[in-house]
């Protein structure tokens, strides 16, 4: 099965970007569909986007589409989640999953890292 590994969160103010990072271990990432998932305080997991196997094809919740830019370098077993004109409310744990089957609108997944924590202060 394969290990995710989160990085790239941390603090930053209102406005600014974070690139986050997705390292795929045991098995290569281009057999997997991967999204991006967050978490708040105190609030049910959300859906943030995803990405094709090939990724060709990508899906983004309305809350961050325009913002926020899911891409993956299978080749390096990463998939990336780019962030830009970050809002307080985007402050969560971010995790990335990934999934064997194609279907970007399904958003049960099979395999999830730990989260990295995302503060955007005001």
């Amino acid at each position: 099965q394969v290990q995710l590994v989160e990085s790239g969160g941390g603090l930053v103010q209102a406005g600014d970007s974070l690139r986050l990072s997705c390292a795929a271990s045991g098995r290569t990432v281009s057999m997997y569909t991967v999204g991006w998932f967050r978490q708040a305080p105190g609030r049910e997991r959300e859906f943030v986007a995803a990405i094709s196997k090939s990724g060709s094809s990508t899906y983004y919740a309305e809350s961050v589409k325009g913002r926020f830019t899911i891409s993956r370098e299978n080749a390096k077993n990463t998939v990336f989640l780019q962030m830009n004109s970050l809002k307080s409310e985007d402050t969560a744990v971010y995790y990335c999953a990934a999934k064997f089957s194609p279907l970007l609108l399904d958003r049960q997944y099979d395999y999830w890292g730990q989260g990295t924590q995302v503060t955007v202060s005001s």
